[in-house]
């Protein structure tokens, strides 16, 4: 005669999951929103062995003009043209023209400086090493206090001493000139080298996964 077999399977509860029934940790998860920050510091580049490789592997045009020969005069040159094409505009006071020179030359820098990443000139010839970098963190290979940046600290500096002297000393537009100088030197500190500020950031990394009430997150056995 043959036996018979009884094999019991465990009772599995699939009614509703009312928010009594559920966990303190499953209630965590569901209360949780998404993390969130006003401001953010990031720091962007890597320097592992890979990425200094990539960067050595080509001279960087895009940054090596700064060093050649007649590369800081043409700031001055560029500045002195730039008052003459402004002074010729009908109506263009001394104090008007020297504050438009200084916040034209500060907000051209800033743009060129600290505002564009990457390398326009066949980037892949270091591999996107440069991509998340701006042409200052790419001057000197991000060495700090080399000649050539501490020329291009100075003459934004020099040119507000000359603006506020030729404005003689007006109180209003010399606020106007140092906020905006201070607003392009920050930049420039070596303490924030590859160093990005983010607005209203969102971590998506904390995102729960969602949980729908007619569905329970787990099953019950008993």
């Amino acid at each position: 005669m043959s036996r018979s077999t009884t094999i019991k399977l465990p009772h599995l509860d699939i009614s509703p999951t009312s928010p009594q029934t559920l966990s303190p940790r499953t209630l965590g998860m569901r209360g949780r929103s998404r993390s969130s920050s006003i401001v953010k510091v990031e720091q962007v580049g890597e320097d592992s062995v890979e990425e200094s490789l990539d960067r050595s592997a080509f001279p960087n045009i895009n940054a090596n003009w700064v060093n050649v020969k007649g590369a800081w005069v043409i700031h001055v040159v560029l500045i002195f043209c730039g008052k003459l094409v402004i002074d010729t505009i009908p109506g263009m006071t001394q104090q008007l023209s020297w504050t438009t020179v200084n916040l034209t030359y500060l907000a051209l820098t800033y743009l060129m400086f600290h505002w564009v990443t990457g390398i326009p000139f066949d980037p892949s010839l270091h591999a996107g090493a440069y991509d998340d970098l701006t042409l200052w963190e790419q001057i000197d290979d991000g060495a700090q206090y080399t000649p050539a940046k501490k020329w291009l600290f100075c003459v934004p500096i020099g040119l507000f001493l000359a603006s506020t002297h030729y404005t003689n000393y007006d109180p209003w537009l010399f606020a106007i000139n140092l906020t905006a100088l201070i607003l392009g030197l920050i930049p420039k500190l070596p303490q924030l080298h590859r160093q990005r500020v983010r607005f209203m950031s969102h971590d998506l990394s904390e995102t729960p996964t969602p949980v729908d009430s007619s569905f329970p997150p787990s099953a019950h056995f008993s």
